[in-house]
């Protein structure tokens, strides 16, 4: 049983496990002692000072992040010196801080603009000392804005601690200090695989993502154009954290209902492009294990996998699954076969994906994932940059009735679904594979080895006899180490999905900033409920896609299928050059 320990916070008794910090302590106590390097998934840093609270026998402030309660422990979050404090770091900050609020893509949704605001700064009280610093654009993804850094650091820790990339760093000294990537280079010369964790953690809008929703407003506008959307599973139990719902809230049908207001003309399921990956994923391990072809074969579908694995092991891309993402998937179907069914030319229909991703955004603009000159999918947008268009067109979100998908590519099942979480693709795939190979349906369907929040999960399945020994992995740290196995000739596995971001895509990079591993968990949960709700849980199953298969794609791995829903990688290592 853990110890525990009494202690007082602006004289209010609290109880708490021996080694907690004070700034969960108050929490306890429902104070929210002000913060901005801090975030509860990462360890403490202790950086910015915000924290800094008394505390009796003291003779200095202490960080309340950083610091662990004592018995007998008084704490003062309110006194003068503390107000005083935390007033003249901010006007430190703002000092050094672009003065731009009204223009930034953070405005309303800022941590530090909410801490002014919360201490009454209005302006800044100290000579701006901040240095013009040029902002890195060069990627379809990713935006860096030094001059609205704060240094918190929030950032250099979850590429380093939770995708062991590294590719941002503190560089300079004092007044110089600054976030940067190695050499100061754009991302896309270095080891970033743009998967936007950064932005998901940074505090203010120093990192963000590229937004396209004004692209996607004159597509809308455009009366030549059929503009169509499709939305990604993990975006539905995400979205409604923005508007005041319960973390993980399935807001399916009302996502649709908003979709529509906006002025989308076809609303449609990236779920029925997961079905069909799962077709064509699960016919091509059959095809591997059958004729000994370059095993273990790895999940596609996350982009910012896929850039690690050109980008760090280039050597191992064909391990890599050939089928393409459920967007591009999705993507091409919609202007092929469905241009076809609806008498609309493939150049007219412009294809939106609603994606938790930021690296989306760089997977629409490869040239091999385009037909004639036509790019599969026109546009990507993030939840953030949904939340962004419901907000424009003042939607009142949470009062809004509830509307369906619309069909043909609007229906999908469960193991569409799941492909959110982590553990999801392999989960959906097994009941595909096991039923075409056996004859019989699994004996569970839910799966329960694959699922949970463990970085590395490993389990062995029977197909028709064939021992199949599988891995599931999350975050680009813990792929590393299965790679790393895999070119040492250490690696024992047939299959192995991974996904880029913790917990999968519900903890995207393109997800609400206020996203965090227990959000993530819940979100993980909300899906698990939709597949178990769901009347059609096997991929397979689906009438549509049946149907596509039946008049159109003629098999799952038929030569059509392989020309319109496979794909292809090169590698993309940068080998940096040192100035002697």
């Amino acid at each position: 049983m853990a110890e525990m320990i009494n202690l007082t916070i602006n004289d209010l008794p609290v109880t708490v496990e021996k080694g907690t910090k004070i700034l969960q302590a108050a929490k306890q106590l429902h104070i929210d002692i002000p913060h901005l390097c801090y975030h509860p998934d990462q360890r403490v840093k202790a950086r910015c000072r915000i924290c800094s609270v008394e505390v009796v026998g003291k003779k200095r402030l202490l960080a309340a992040c950083a610091t662990e309660c004592w018995d007998g422990m008084e704490v003062y979050t309110d006194t003068q010196v503390v107000r005083d404090t935390q007033r003249g770091i901010l006007q430190l900050i703002m000092a050094d801080h672009e003065e731009n609020c009204l223009t930034c893509p953070r405005n309303g949704n800022c941590v530090l603009q909410e801490l002014c605001s919360r201490f009454n700064i209005r302006r800044p009280n100290l000579t701006h000392v901040g240095k013009a610093i040029p902002i890195k654009t060069n990627n379809p993804s990713l935006v860096h804005d030094p001059e609205k850094c704060v240094k918190c650091g929030r950032c250099i820790r979850v590429c380093k601690d939770v995708q062991g990339i590294e590719a941002l760093g503190f560089a300079g000294r004092s007044t110089n200090l600054r976030v940067t990537t190695p050499f100061n280079d754009d991302f896309t010369n270095t080891d970033c695989v743009l998967c936007g964790q950064c932005t998901v953690v940074c505090p203010v809008g120093a990192l963000v993502e590229k937004d396209d929703t004004d692209k996607v407003l004159d597509a809308i506008f455009d009366p030549k154009k059929t503009v169509i959307v499709q939305t990604a599973p993990s975006v539905r139990v995400a979205l409604g954290d923005a508007f005041g719902l319960p973390d993980g809230a399935v807001v399916t049908k009302k996502m649709v209902s908003a979709l529509k207001m906006i002025g989308f003309d076809k609303i449609f399921d990236t779920n029925y492009g997961a079905d069909l990956t799962i077709a064509e994923e699960a016919t091509e391990l059959i095809d591997r294990i059958k004729n000994k072809k370059t095993m273990p074969m790895t999940t596609s579908c996350c982009p910012g996998w896929v850039n690690f694995v050109e980008k760090h092991y280039p050597e191992k891309i064909a391990h890599l699954s050939t089928t393409k993402s459920p967007m591009s998937i999705f993507s091409r179907i919609a202007k092929t076969d469905y241009a076809k069914q609806e008498n609309i030319a493939a150049e007219n229909i412009y294809s939106v994906a609603i994606m938790p991703c930021i690296a989306k955004k760089y997977e629409a603009q490869r040239p091999e994932l385009s037909m004639d000159g036509i790019p599969d999918t026109d546009a990507v947008i993030t939840t953030r940059g949904l939340i962004k268009l419901i907000k424009y067109i003042g939607i009142d979100f949470p009062n809004l009735p509830e509307n369906e998908f619309d069909n043909p590519m609007g229906e999908s099942t469960g193991a569409g679904a799941i492909f959110g979480a982590t553990g999801g693709v392999m989960e959906a795939a097994l009941r595909t594979a096991h039923e075409w190979l056996t004859g019989k349906e699994m004996p569970t369907l839910e799966y329960t080895p694959v699922r949970g929040f463990e970085g590395i999960k490993e389990a062995k399945v029977n197909l028709d006899g064939n021992e199949l020994k599988i891995a599931v992995v999350h975050t680009l740290k813990n792929a590393a180490l299965i790679m790393d196995k895999l070119r040492d000739g250490n690696c024992d596995y047939d299959f192995i999905e991974v996904m880029a971001c913790p917990g999968g895509c519900v903890g995207g990079g393109g997800q609400p900033v206020t996203t965090t591993f227990a959000a993530t968990k819940k979100r993980i949960a909300s899906l698990y409920s939709i597949d178990r709700k769901s009347k059609l849980r096997k991929s397979h199953e689906n009438p549509y896609l049946k149907k596509l298969y039946a008049e159109f794609l003629e098999k799952p791995g038929s030569e059509k299928a392989h020309n319109l829903l496979h794909t292809h990688y090169v590698g993309r290592k940068k080998e940096f050059e040192f100035n002697k």
